[in-house]
């Protein structure tokens, strides 16, 4: 690093260390549930054979990490207010809140952490006297309301995950350059898909629709896999290429945004996302998996789809009620959050923090802080955008009016004033 002020050079080894500390944390697939389970108990309850599920974990020894993290956290005082010092302060202590999170895990101990990292439902909206949980009711009204000729959407034959691979693949290589990133179908997996840099996995035996591949392409491929791609490119921080759980929020919404920026979105989606909301307040609220998976069933989702969805507010914590995993709670909160953001940039002629959010994994609060990092290079701006970030014009257009449309009340329009 010859060259490099000596601030920046110590910055950069604190976070070589940050990234050696974190190696054997690994959130998700700690919580996962095996796929055999899963397939045997969906038949079971579809045929209406219900038991609480018996998941046994793995607990993994953190301990040393979480004392190094500690350590970090303390020597980033000495730094003098930096904002480098402070994304790296915030970072240490996210995951080390998470490894308190895996240590618990099979137990209510998750419950809290798990908080801690992706907030509770009735937490209030940012500039909002609402909160989450409202939010989410209110998505659900809306689609209950809007969704009954909709439905045929969802009814659509579906895609193989096999099909689907192959034409993301294509898609990508033309995209970020041939064999940047692979696309798998992994039969392990218990969401539909996850991205990481180089590798997006499909869930095996899954059917997919043409909303499906359209969202997989905005929402993971253009947002999580291209933000660490190009934080992995950062000449300074190395850990812009891997999502700290204190990024969750801010990754997700991006991505959720980006699915309603390029169209990729639907109001089954959203009532989807909405509905894990209510379902995490149910479960820390005494629901048991039994209730929360016969609540998606009445809110018309199949045995498979009402299935996962309960196993994602209970993975780590024990089934009985009273605990959840709470990060579904980012996607909704995250979503309105960005929009908010997006929408301030734009008013503030602050193009550049928009760009900047795609250059790593980054929270909104980092973008601002780090400006100075990004006007001296330190920070690089991304390599890549997703297409719709690319025509300021069209974004702000859209933005422009759903702030307006958000205004005009439903309740009050009668027929005759719109014909």
């Amino acid at each position: 690093m010859n060259g490099i002020a000596p601030h920046l050079q110590h910055c950069a080894a604190l976070d070589q260390r940050l990234l050696a500390a974190v190696k054997g944390i690994h959130i998700l697939p700690t919580v996962a549930w095996p796929a055999s389970l899963e397939n045997r108990m969906i038949a079971d309850y579809a045929a209406g054979r219900y038991a609480l599920p018996e998941v046994a974990y793995q607990r993994p020894d953190l301990a040393a990490a979480r004392t190094e993290l500690a350590a970090i956290e303390r020597e980033t005082a000495a730094l003098g207010g930096d904002p480098l010092g402070d994304y790296l302060a915030r970072t240490a202590e996210s995951w080390r809140i998470a490894a308190e999170m895996l240590e618990a895990v099979g137990t209510d101990g998750v419950s809290a952490p798990s908080i801690a990292l992706y907030g509770r439902p009735g937490d209030a909206l940012p500039g909002s006297q609402r909160s989450n949980l409202d939010a989410a009711r209110y998505f659900v009204e809306l689609s209950d309301e809007l969704g009954a000729d909709l439905q045929a959407d969802d009814a659509r034959e579906g895609i193989s995950a096999e099909a689907l691979r192959d034409e993301l693949a294509h898609t990508l290589d033309d995209f970020f350059g041939a064999g940047a990133v692979k696309v798998e179908v992994d039969p392990e997996l218990t969401a539909k898909a996850a991205a990481g840099a180089t590798r997006i996995r499909l869930r095996g035996g899954a059917s997919f629709t043409d909303y499906d591949r359209h969202q997989l392409l905005a929402h993971e491929a253009l947002v999580h896999t291209l933000t660490a791609l190009n934080g992995r490119a950062q000449p300074l921080l190395a850990s812009l290429g891997r999502t700290s759980p204190r990024v969750t929020a801010t990754q997700e919404g991006l991505a959720v945004f980006a699915e309603l920026m390029s169209g990729a979105i639907d109001i089954a989606r959203l009532k989807r996302i909405s509905l894990r909301i209510l379902a995490i307040d149910m479960a820390l609220s005494g629901a048991d998996f039994v209730e929360v998976y016969k609540f998606f069933v009445e809110r018309g989702q199949s045995a498979a789809d009402s299935f996962h969805s309960a196993q994602r507010v209970f993975r780590g914590v024990p089934p009985g009620g009273g605990a959840a995993f709470a990060k579904d709670n980012v996607y909704l909160s995250g979503l309105l959050t960005v929009h908010t953001f997006f929408r301030w940039a734009l008013k503030q002629r602050r193009l550049e923090v928009l760009r900047h959010l795609f250059a790593g994994k980054l929270t909104l609060h980092d973008v601002v802080a780090l400006q100075p990092h990004f006007e001296s290079g330190a920070i690089a701006p991304p390599r890549w955008l997703p297409p719709w970030m690319r025509h300021v014009h069209g974004l702000a257009g859209k933005l422009a009016f759903s702030v307006f449309v958000n205004g005009i009340r439903m309740g009050k329009v009668h027929a005759d004033e719109l014909v």
